[in-house]
C-alpha cells in the first residue's frame, strides 16, 4: 500500500490549503484514515481521523480543519482555513484497514500505513 501526500506549502496566517493523499489501493478498504502532523522538536500528533465513518477532530483544529475522502477517486483531503503559525508542521496521512477502537484511534501507533508527509508552513 503507498499514501501519497500533496498540496502543502507556505502560507500566510489566515489563509487556506487543501491536503491531497493519494492511495494505492481503494480508500473503501481502509476503516480508518486521518492526518498526523509533526512539527520540528516534537512528536507526531493527530489531526483529523475518519474512523468506521465518524471524523474527530484534534481541539486546536476543531472549525478549521475539514476531513473527507474520495471513494471513487481513492484520495483522503485535509481542508485547512484559517491557518495559524502553530499549524506549521509536516501533515502525514495514515491508514489502517480495520477500524481502530475509539480509545486508540487518535495515536499514531494504530496506523499500518502512512505517507511520506508534505510541509506546511504558516507565517504570521
Amino acid at each position: 500500500v503507498q499514501l501519497q501526500a500533496s498540496g502543502g506549502g507556505l502560507v500566510q496566517a489566515g489563509g487556506s490549503l487543501r491536503l491531497s493523499c493519494a492511495v494505492s489501493e481503494r480508500t473503501f478498504s481502509f476503516n480508518a484514515m486521518g492526518w498526523f502532523r509533526q512539527a520540528p522538536g516534537k512528536e507526531r500528533e493527530f489531526v483529523a481521523i475518519w474512523n468506521a465513518g465518524t471524523k474527530y477532530y484534534a481541539g486546536s483544529v476543531t472549525g478549521r480543519f475539514t476531513i473527507s475522502r474520495d471513494n471513487a477517486e481513492n484520495r483522503l483531503y485535509l481542508q485547512m482555513n484559517n491557518l495559524k503559525p502553530e499549524d506549521t508542521a509536516v501533515y502525514y496521512c495514515a491508514a489502517n484497514r480495520n477500524r481502530i477502537a475509539s480509545g486508540s484511534a487518535r495515536s499514531a501507533r494504530a496506523y499500518s500505513y502512512w505517507g511520506q508527509g508534505t510541509q506546511v508552513t504558516v507565517s504570521s
